[in-house]
């Protein structure tokens, strides 16, 4: 699973930038960032977050101390928010400050992946969505036929990009619970995909881009083609949380991502772990 802050401890090793990885090891109580949560500091950038405030402030300067003095084996910091940084958490931690070495990267656990996505269409939502997924811990499949569509600039290792003529054919490949996003060009060839997606039964979230009233031509026509009730009600269209009404691509994207991430919560509050 691709992490972008581990990616970035990858690439800053491989360089030999000198860095410390700052980790928050424990909790009790409100704080701003769980255990696990961890940044990059090296003297001249930083990169990830424990929450911001006074206490990432705190743990940069002092990160970048430990760093000057030739730190050499973890380090670690128990904190009270409350009464030693003034914030309004009230929570304790302990942070951890180690050096940038393989053995760090080692015990640096893979993000679990937060939903996997098949997203059918590159123009210009499609674009604008999968620039908001750069970032976030996802697996995603970008497919469209027409190869010129896709950016010149290359995409991270977690998204990958697949140019077929039959793009419906791909709907298999997508794993049990998997979410759809169908954007294309073609109403026709949007039909096409949902109704391969809508005939799995396993599918976790379907977004189908066009308004109230395309969603009500394409149900219908999907119940003329056998899709029983239960199933069409799982097809979400209009996309993207309520209360967006912009229409410009970015918009639509930042609404969609948010939908994207509201139904990967629900599944995971539904099913932890």
């Amino acid at each position: 699973m691709h992490d972008p802050l581990k990616a970035a401890a990858r690439a800053w090793l491989a360089a030999g930038r000198p860095a410390m990885v700052v980790q928050v090891l424990s909790t009790r109580g409100s704080v701003p960032r769980g255990a696990g949560t961890r940044m990059l500091v090296a003297a001249d950038v930083v990169t990830g977050t424990i929450g911001g405030g006074h206490l990432e402030l705190q743990a940069i300067d002092r990160a970048r101390a430990l760093l000057a003095g030739g730190l050499t084996a973890p380090q670690d910091q128990a904190i009270a928010l409350g009464p030693t940084l003034g914030q309004c958490c009230g929570g304790s931690l302990v942070l951890r400050t180690a050096p940038l070495d393989a053995s760090a990267l080692a015990a640096w656990p893979d993000e679990p992946a937060l939903f996997s996505l098949q997203l059918h269409g590159a123009g210009h939502v499609g674009r604008a969505i999968v620039r908001l997924l750069h970032d976030l811990p996802c697996t995603v499949q970008w497919i469209d036929g027409r190869g010129s569509e896709f950016p010149a600039e290359p995409d991270p290792p977690h998204i990958a990009r697949l140019c077929v003529d039959a793009a419906e054919a791909e709907v298999d490949n997508a794993p049990p619970g998997g979410f759809f996003l169908v954007l294309t060009h073609s109403h026709d060839l949007d039909l096409a995909i949902t109704q391969a997606i809508l005939r799995r039964g396993d599918v976790g979230y379907l977004g189908l881009i066009g308004s109230a009233t395309k969603r009500a031509r394409f149900t219908a026509r999907l119940r003329q083609r056998g899709i029983d009730e239960d199933r069409l009600a799982r097809m979400t269209c209009p996309i993207g949380v309520p209360g967006i009404p912009g229409k410009q691509p970015a918009q639509i994207a930042v609404a969609v991502v948010a939908q994207l991430l509201q139904v990967a919560a629900a599944r995971s509050a539904v099913s932890p772990g």
